[in-house]
């Protein structure tokens, strides 16, 4: 497999639930859950296939930077599984919830509202392929789409690839990716081996399987001439990325490395310098919060002040 994987730590302290089926976080966490509009394992379509009936694009969709000088804010989820983020169920609801949420933010840099969807879901079985993951059909991508272009902003497909590599994960979705507001979020953690079954330990991936999906969109964005794509790696711990060294700047491609990491203030702090520390200086920076398992114990959830104050700043941040 590309990026050569090999094992991980242990799961979060929640992990005894997620293995007897109980559905948890996904989008940099994870979850284990069954939705009827997720399909098995679709054959992979024709990567120059034209994607039929989509809106036109919104006017405010341009070819600058979505990331420079702007502060991305969104949800994730997918259909049917509130345990997976806000972003299911009613859609306008859930984005009307994302706009309040955007007004707490200081109004210093414009925000883009970000719509996040699992994609590609880690599943409990492996499946005819023995991949341990399924892909989400077309009906659903454009139902996130449009929820994303009601609000002005981006959809990221979230691929939590099990024992599939991260790259032909993403080609199966040439077809969305080739319109100029949708990028992807890549998520290690459930990037497992042959012989580790998802949930067992974390995944992990290495900077040179990145890189190979950073080329990949910059040879999009320069044969369709499309705007600049986003593409994010969630990082719950340093371990699920190794060798970072082996990803690289390229046209085209606006790179955030979004930190996963669960629990009290200081806790989620504490990883994100470490994170921090082994980030290139061209990848941007994100943060991850998360309603339940952050606020456990009494604990409570970090402001946008709080967040902003971060060093260094994020460029996105996240809800779960």
């Amino acid at each position: 497999m590309a990026g050569n994987r090999t094992g991980g730590l242990g799961r979060r302290a929640f992990l005894t639930a997620l293995l007897a089926g109980a559905a948890t976080t996904a989008c940099g966490g994870g979850g284990f859950f069954s939705v009827p509009t997720f399909s098995g394992h679709p054959a992979q379509p024709r990567l120059d296939a034209p994607a039929a009936g989509l809106r036109k694009i919104p006017a405010q969709v341009t070819a600058h930077s979505v990331v420079s000088d702007h502060l991305l804010v969104g949800y994730c989820g997918a259909p049917g599984s509130p345990a997976l983020g806000r972003m299911t169920g009613d859609l306008r609801e859930a984005s009307a919830q994302l706009r309040e949420l955007i007004g707490t933010y200081p109004k210093d840099r414009p925000v883009v509202p970000v719509v996040e969807l699992i994609a590609t879901t880690v599943n409990p079985a492996p499946g005819p392929d023995g991949m341990y993951r399924s892909r989400a059909n077309d009906s659903t991508i454009q139902r996130y789409l449009d929820q994303a272009r009601a609000l002005g902003g981006q959809l990221l497909l979230n691929i939590q690839p099990g024992r599939a590599d991260f790259l032909p994960e993403v080609q199966a979705y040439e077809r969305w990716l080739t319109e100029p507001d949708v990028g992807v979020a890549l998520d290690p953690e459930w990037a497992v081996e042959p012989g580790v079954e998802p949930g067992e330990a974390f995944g992990r991936t290495t900077g040179q399987e990145l890189d190979g999906v950073a080329a990949y969109l910059a040879s999009l964005v320069a044969r369709r001439g499309l705007p600049e794509k986003i593409m994010v790696y969630h990082q719950v711990a340093v371990s699920v990325v190794e060798d970072i060294q082996g990803l690289r700047r390229h046209n085209g491609v606006a790179v955030i490395n979004v930190v996963d990491g669960i629990g009290s203030p200081e806790a989620k702090k504490a990883t994100w310098d470490m994170v921090m520390k082994r980030r290139p200086s061209f990848v941007n920076a994100g943060f991850k919060l998360f309603y339940q398992e952050d606020t456990r114990n009494g604990q409570h959830l970090m402001s946008p002040e709080q967040v902003l104050a971060l060093t260094p700043r994020p460029s996105y941040v996240v809800y779960e």
